[in-house]
């Protein structure tokens, strides 16, 4: 008897569940044409799986862990360009397996930057301002949408302890805003360079869960910051440069006005409507068979 009544429980359970998953694909809208073209170039790219280990430029190694997928520079490229953002050749990318944000790694190796200096927030600020909107301009030329910087997330600060600069954006586009974290991670020879994109309402919980991948990041023996020794070459600009491109800050003090203009151009990066309207389909691209 009781087991006939646990048959019948059983059975009633399965039926609630079956319907709550009938309920909530129908409650899904169907995915457009342009979005289901999206998702298949998704699948066309050669994304590797997390847990995994990936040797990287600049003497590094990053761990993939379970639950993220990692792109090298090649389809890194292909998924920007996808996403109508510029892409420099060189970053690869690390993000959950949902593609809630994504975070975009290269290797700077223009030497040792000095951490001995002091960042004015509000005069980066206005620089940021000025050099992205007249980098704006080839945005225009590919029929994109412009892209501007409204205020920091977070400002510029340096931490001592792990040898890293961050900062956050908040950028618009389109009538829509979203974020740009950054992080530089200090080495003997250059400068790992880290940029995460986010969606405005959930920066604070990217930010927190690129933190906790950034601990799989770890530059080779020999290549730290602590590594430095006399005869190494030593970066021609400090932090604040940093902020605003490196070498080219530096090389608009020598009349290279293209070269800056050429990294605001690249320097921004936006999460398309399109990937966020296809959310959905995205989830299912790393899901395991059962």
């Amino acid at each position: 008897m009781l087991k006939a009544i646990g048959k019948v429980l059983a059975a009633v359970s399965m039926l609630f569940t079956l319907q709550a998953i009938a309920q909530a694909l129908a409650a899904e809208p169907a995915p457009t044409a342009e979005q289901q073209a999206f998702v298949a170039k998704l699948k066309a790219l050669q994304w590797q799986r997390g847990p995994t280990s990936v040797n990287l430029d600049g003497n590094a190694t990053l761990s993939v862990p379970e639950g993220y997928v990692f792109l090298d520079a090649a389809n890194t490229k292909k998924f920007l360009e996808m996403n109508q953002n510029f892409a420099a050749g060189s970053e690869v990318m690390i993000a959950p397996e949902d593609l809630a944000w994504q975070a975009y790694l290269d290797f700077v190796g223009e030497g040792y930057v000095k951490d001995d200096e002091k960042i004015d927030a509000a005069a980066l600020l206005k620089s940021l301002k000025e050099n992205t909107d007249a980098a704006n301009a080839e945005r225009r030329k590919r029929g994109w949408s412009e892209m501007h910087v409204v205020d920091w997330a977070t400002p510029p600060a340096y931490n001592r302890a792990t040898k890293r600069l961050e900062w956050a954006t908040v950028l618009e586009s389109n009538g829509s805003q979203g974020a740009n974290f950054f992080t530089k991670v200090l080495g003997r020879r250059g400068h790992a360079s880290v940029q995460m994109v986010s969606n405005m309402d959930e920066l604070r919980t990217s930010e927190a869960a690129l933190n906790e991948v950034l601990t799989r990041y770890t530059f080779n023996k020999g290549d730290a910051y602590a590594d430095f020794k006399e005869g190494d070459k030593i970066a021609e600009y400090g932090l604040a440069a940093m902020v605003l491109g490196g070498a080219a800050a530096v090389a608009t003090k020598k009349g290279f006005w293209a070269v800056l203009a050429g990294f605001f151009a690249a320097a921004w990066k936006f999460i398309a409507a399109l990937a966020v309207g296809a959310i959905a389909w995205i989830k299912s691209l790393f899901q395991k068979k059962e």
